[in-house]
Formats: C-alpha cells, sequence, structure tokens
C-alpha cells in the first residue's frame, strides 16, 4: 500500500461540533441546551462564577504596563570612545564587543554624549549617533557609514 493523502487516516475522529441556536427544527433550538431564564442562561455572563476559577483569577497578580518587544539600544559614550580608540580608527559593532563596551553586535548601538571627542578622522560603522555626538564626529573629520 502506497501513502498519499486519501490513504492517510486519523487516529481520532474528526467530530463535528454541535450548531446550537439555529431554530427548533435543528434539535439545539429555543434556548440552545442552556435551559430556562436565570443568569447562567444570559450571554456575556462567564462561566467562571459556575466553575469557581474566578476568585483564582482575581487573586492572581497581573503585569501592568507595556513591554516592547523592539529591542533598546546599547549605549557607548564619547568618554569611552576617547579612551579607546585613536585617530583614523574604525569604530564596528564587532570592535565595540571585543573591547567590553557593549554584550552584543547583533542588537542596536547608539553614541550618546555632549563631552568634546578628542579623536580625529574616526569612521563609524553600522551605528546610530545622537545629534551632538554626529555634530562632534563632523567636526572632527569624521565619516559615518
Amino acid at each position: 500500500m502506497t501513502l498519499s493523502l486519501d490513504s492517510i487516516k486519523s487516529k481520532t475522529k474528526n467530530k463535528k461540533s454541535r450548531r446550537i441556536g439555529r431554530g427548533d427544527g435543528s434539535g439545539r433550538g429555543t434556548y440552545s441546551g442552556r435551559g430556562i431564564k436565570g443568569q447562567k442562561c444570559r450571554s456575556g455572563v462567564s462561566g467562571l462564577k459556575r466553575l469557581g476559577m474566578k476568585p483564582l483569577i482575581k487573586q492572581t497578580p497581573k503585569k501592568r504596563g507595556f513591554h516592547s518587544n523592539k529591542p533598546s539600544n546599547q549605549v557607548v559614550k564619547i568618554e569611552a570612545i576617547n579612551k579607546n580608540f585613536k585617530d583614523s580608527d574604525i569604530i564596528n559593532p564587532e570592535i565595540l564587543v571585543k573591547l567590553g563596551l557593549i554584550k552584543s553586535a547583533k542588537l542596536p548601538i547608539k553614541i550618546l554624549g555632549s563631552e568634546d571627542l578628542k579623536i580625529k578622522k574616526l569612521s563609524v560603522r553600522n551605528i546610530k549617533l545622537s545629534k551632538t555626538a554626529l555634530d562632534q564626529l563632523v567636526k572632527q573629520g569624521g565619516s559615518l557609514k
């Protein structure tokens, strides 16, 4: 016997769910299996009250606020660049990881700081800069790629 789509049989039977509330002729009409009157037969009422789950849900602490999935920038200060680099050096994420200034080259990196950049002709690659850091870089004759 060859294996083909029509010869595959499921382990469990595919039982269709009952369609309720589709008229008296369907056998599940009028009250739709909910009984007559009362809170439990109304729409919009949680079944958790019946199951004793409501108190359990109420007493579990909820995590408040919002947490973004977007990774935050790893910050490198101009001070650290002044200490670790010389004139006409190239700065890229891999070098910053080797020096231990950041944890990962895959996460976004941003150079921040209002101090004076003392290094001349510095080239920065694949790294974001703040406005003040970019002004300092351009003033010293550096390049951004």
